[in-house]
């Protein structure tokens, strides 16, 4: 029996809850100040309202770009692919939470259900691939087709040769793929196994391939907040893995990182980068999500510290020499932001200050007062290393009264060079292009 949470006491959670920065950059860059560890007898917790987007309307970007529908009427996209021949792939999936997952419980469990109803994630996942073909270069997909579908909570694509790699919930399968097809047949080969159900509390799985197209990198989201289902159901979570394609072995390549995502890697160096979710309940402002460069065999801290050697009390047992050799991420981005989408600009579309740096997708807050996230942030990159300042790029995906219209998940950029945005709760996949674009010809192979 679900137990009934009168207004009365939700006002009583809201109210005594402690709140945040209003400052929209506290949390940001190399060096972003630490508060004090604040646990409060009540967690903050809130259930924003889910508007939508009115007809017409479009998230915020800086004068000189325009932002149009490439995509929308979706069923929750989650992750974009965009694939040589100008075709975009979008993951359509949901969470699914399980009742062996011990930190949806209580009153932080009760709000997090209630959000994610609210948002339409706690449902049936639809478990497909979208393919979207602009055939005439005007921003606009005409059609849409389902490529793939029967597949488990589906989400990070990467495409290697003549094999299109797809991240399910526990693992990843490949699909053979010809250049300007709209489907491909069956749910996939399996390749290697993730990390996966009955808990399965970051169930979000994010695979990319290496520069040289060698190797495999997965995501895996830790099993809680804190390591409060057990370590023991932490094995071979909070990490990326490494696959070799050669061999067929896997290993895990960093681990420490509780929820990463979005993994890219930076255009000059080719070092691999990452965004992570970071843990919650001690303090509106503490700790910051993160982007940081990640590195074989690196620790980052989680469950035991965060941003380096700071110990979270809460992790008993603790483990000091892991602690000791945690590595300090190398650029805040913002406390409970839920990053997510990370993708380098390597299109020559935009203006020169864009090229090569970082786009950030930050899904956005529910346990935060007041709200954070829910925009797409621009980090500038030199010499392989990220800049202050950070710019909100896309916005707007809050209404004046807070209210949620739509929220970011993954970023990535078209053939044109343009900005494409996985907006979830919209359903929609944006695209932000300079204004005044010319697009260029159709690459070769590419549909017409």
């Amino acid at each position: 029996m679900t137990r009934p949470w009168p207004a009365l006491a939700v006002g009583m959670l809201l109210a005594g809850c402690s709140t945040g920065s209003s400052d929209p950059w506290v949390g940001f860059g190399p060096d972003p100040e630490l508060p004090a560890p604040r646990k409060s007898l009540l967690p903050t917790v809130g259930v924003p309202d889910v508007v939508g987007w009115p007809a017409g309307a479009a998230p915020k970007a800086p004068a000189g770009f325009v932002v149009t529908r490439f995509a929308e009427g979706l069923d929750h996209p989650r992750w974009l692919l965009a694939l040589p021949n100008g075709d975009v792939l979008a993951a359509e999936s949901a969470s699914e939470p399980s009742k062996a997952d011990k930190t949806n419980q209580g009153i932080k469990g009760f709000f997090q259900k209630l959000l994610m109803k609210k948002v339409g994630s706690a449902r049936p996942s639809p478990n497909k691939i979208i393919l979207l073909r602009d055939a005439n270069g005007d921003g606009i997909a005409e059609t849409r087709t389902t490529f793939a579908q029967g597949l488990k909570q589906p989400f990070g694509m990467t495409l290697v040769g003549g094999l299109l790699y797809v991240a399910n919930s526990d693992g990843v399968v490949a699909f053979p793929y010809q250049p300007g097809a709209t489907a491909v047949p069956g749910t996939g080969t399996k390749v290697f196994d993730l990390p996966g159900p009955p808990i399965n509390h970051h169930w979000t799985k994010n695979v990319v391939a290496s520069p040289d197209g060698a190797k495999l990198y997965a995501t895996v989201g830790s099993n809680s907040n804190v390591g409060e289902n057990g370590i023991e159901n932490e094995q071979g979570r909070a990490a990326i893995w490494e696959y070799d394609i050669m061999t067929a072995r896997a290993r895990v390549f960093a681990s420490g990182i509780r929820n990463p995502n979005g993994l890219d890697f930076e255009p000059t160096t080719g070092v691999m980068w990452t965004v992570s979710n970071e843990r919650d309940e001690i303090g509106d402002d503490l700790p910051p999500d993160y982007l940081t460069s990640v590195k074989d065999g690196g620790f980052y801290g989680w469950p035991y510290s965060y941003w380096g050697q700071n110990v979270d009390k809460r992790v008993k047992p603790q483990n000091p020499a892991l602690v000791a050799s945690a590595i300090k991420p190398d650029y805040g981005l913002g406390p409970h932001t839920a990053s997510l989408g990370l993708t380098f600009y390597r299109g020559g579309a935009f203006p020169a200050r864009y090229h090569g740096g970082a786009f950030v997708g930050q899904h956005g807050s529910w346990n935060r007062k007041p709200l954070n996230g829910y925009q797409v942030v621009f980090v500038p990159f030199a010499s392989g290393r990220p800049q202050m300042p950070p710019e909100a790029f896309l916005t707007g995906f809050l209404n004046k009264d807070d209210k949620i219209q739509g929220r970011p998940v993954g970023v990535t950029v078209d053939m044109r060079g343009a900005l494409l945005v996985a907006d979830d709760v919209g359903g929609v996949v944006w695209r932000v292009a300079p204004a005044g674009a010319v697009a260029p010809p159709p690459a070769p192979g590419a549909p017409s």
